[in-house]
């Protein structure tokens, strides 16, 4: 494989970076291959529920699909909680900053805040503030958030739920990534 003739990026040249540019864009092509592959490798279980991460995300895109939400929507029910494996202080971010370029902004905020609001079923249990969600009332998204969490996420930990195989979201996540980006990060 070619590769470029600098060590230090002040010294690349066009052609280096003309070469990095198609490489780059042959691998975000490949986006919806690696998430499929990394969501089918979360069969353990979520350390203390009754069923494991791809259950759980299973559980939530098959609602929000039956719920006749957009394949976006639906997408990101199914990647709502990607980010529990590599970045568990900070799931939510890490799911919409993955989904970000390909969604709309309200998508990315619903993922983006979702861990907070899911506060509110269990916060006070552990004293913390259950109404932290609250902060947020005036957005314009506040509520499609708390519908997102009541609907698809804090009921989808049931193993008695039946839910959609993974591969019957292929075809909707490649998609959603094989979208023009919204924005580029």
């Amino acid at each position: 494989m070619k590769k470029v003739s600098f060590t230090e990026m002040k010294n690349g040249t066009k052609e280096d970076y003309l070469l990095l540019d198609k490489n780059e864009k042959d691998f975000a092509s490949k986006t919806a291959e690696r998430i499929l592959k990394f969501l089918s490798s979360l069969t353990d279980t979520l350390e203390g529920y009754q069923i494991s991460r791809l259950e759980h995300s299973l559980q939530s895109a098959t609602r929000a699909y039956k719920a006749n939400e957009n394949e976006e929507m639906v997408v990101a029910a199914l990647l709502h909680d990607i980010g529990d494996e590599l970045a568990p202080m900070n799931h939510s971010e890490y799911a919409a900053s993955i989904l970000k370029p390909y969604v709309s902004e309200r998508t990315h905020w619903i993922i983006e805040k979702h861990g907070e609001f899911q506060m509110f079923y269990y916060a006070h249990h552990l004293g913390g503030d259950k109404n932290r969600r609250d902060k947020y009332k005036d957005h314009k998204y506040y509520k499609d958030t708390i519908n997102f969490c009541e609907n698809y996420d804090q009921n989808s930990f049931d193993p008695n739920y039946i839910s959609f195989p993974l591969d019957f979201f292929k075809p909707m996540v490649i998609k959603i990534f094989s979208r023009k980006p919204y924005s580029v990060i």
